[in-house]
């Protein structure tokens, strides 16, 4: 008896056991380049763990629901300036779960060409874009800003502040990144979202506008800031946080691929980098994320590494 018990705990110890649910780990693929390169490189580490993954392509404004009603597990870039009223609200709710905080810090808001501050001195104070509009006009009475299909509070902060400008959304990221390559080779004036983290920035000299400082009490209290009467005269947060979402069911399928999103911290360079590979180098989303990992091969095992995962 003790000799079949023996062979018995010789066979398991010989077996490799997975800690990882049948169901696959899903991973929202977005609308802006590095936030599909970096889902990629994401999918390819749990994929080295022999985590089943599925990329499930949406937009932002549809992430919240997919997060929140088990139709996808991971959005590895949720920036603060955009996203952090939802971000917030659904954690408070339980139906999502902080996965981390990167070590980046971002900015998103007004952005413009150097050569503006030509035909609109006075830049990048945004009191100058009150004499100055019909520099952006393009034909009609109102300035045009370009921004793309992301929740931001842009027709708030004109109201606010007073400014004669009308939002012209572009369809996603692509379409903001070609915008810019098209008024900038024409010397043509341009008000555009622009994020940083992102390859813009190392390509074309610029600067963000600069309205007041953002504070909490400026999008909760009209009586807070320059106008009594409105909320949102303000700009977008500076130095902002850029984390990672997870659906509260993710442990349940594999605590190795929490564990490994968990340790996927990135800083400003490897978030541009992503970007750069793409809309700069013209690489596929393949190929960038393939290349992006063996500029960080270094990183690869800290973020491997994880009792969980043996």
């Amino acid at each position: 008896m003790n000799t079949v018990r023996t062979l018995i705990a010789c066979s398991l110890a010989g077996l490799s056991f997975s800690s990882h649910s049948s169901e696959p780990v899903r991973l929202l693929s977005l609308d802006w380049t590095s936030q599909q390169v970096l889902t990629k490189v994401l999918g390819d580490l749990l994929s080295q763990k022999g985590v089943p993954i599925e990329y499930v392509d949406a937009n932002a404004r549809a992430q919240w629901y997919k997060l929140s009603h088990d139709e996808a597990d991971v959005q590895v870039e949720v920036w603060e300036g955009s996203m952090a009223s939802k971000f917030y609200q659904l954690i408070d709710k339980g139906n999502i779960v902080d996965g981390g905080t990167h070590t980046a810090t971002t900015r998103e808001d007004w952005w413009y060409p150097d050569y503006v501050e030509q035909s609109c001195p006075g830049l990048p104070d945004w009191n100058a874009l009150k004499s100055c509009h019909e520099q952006f006009a393009e034909g009609g009475k109102l300035g045009l800003y370009y921004t793309g299909p992301w929740e931001k509070p842009d027709a708030a902060r004109i109201r606010a502040l007073g400014l004669k400008f009308d939002v012209v959304t572009l369809k996603d990221g692509a379409e903001i990144n070609a915008k810019i390559d098209e008024y900038i080779a024409a010397k043509k004036p341009l008000l555009i979202f622009n994020w940083s983290p992102n390859w813009v920035e190392a390509k074309y000299p610029g600067k963000f506008v600069e309205f007041p400082k953002y504070d909490e009490q400026c999008e909760q209290k009209a009586s807070w800031g320059v106008n009594p009467n409105f909320k949102w005269d303000c700009g977008n947060p500076t130095g902002g946080w850029l984390k990672i979402a997870i659906s509260n069911k993710l442990n349940q399928k594999s605590q190795c691929a929490t564990d490994i999103i968990n340790s996927f911290k990135l800083d400003n360079g490897q978030i541009a980098l992503a970007a750069m590979l793409v809309d700069y180098q013209k690489m596929s989303v393949d190929d960038a994320a393939k290349s992006w990992l063996e500029q960080n091969q270094g990183q690869v095992d800290k973020w491997l590494t994880h009792n969980s995962c043996s």
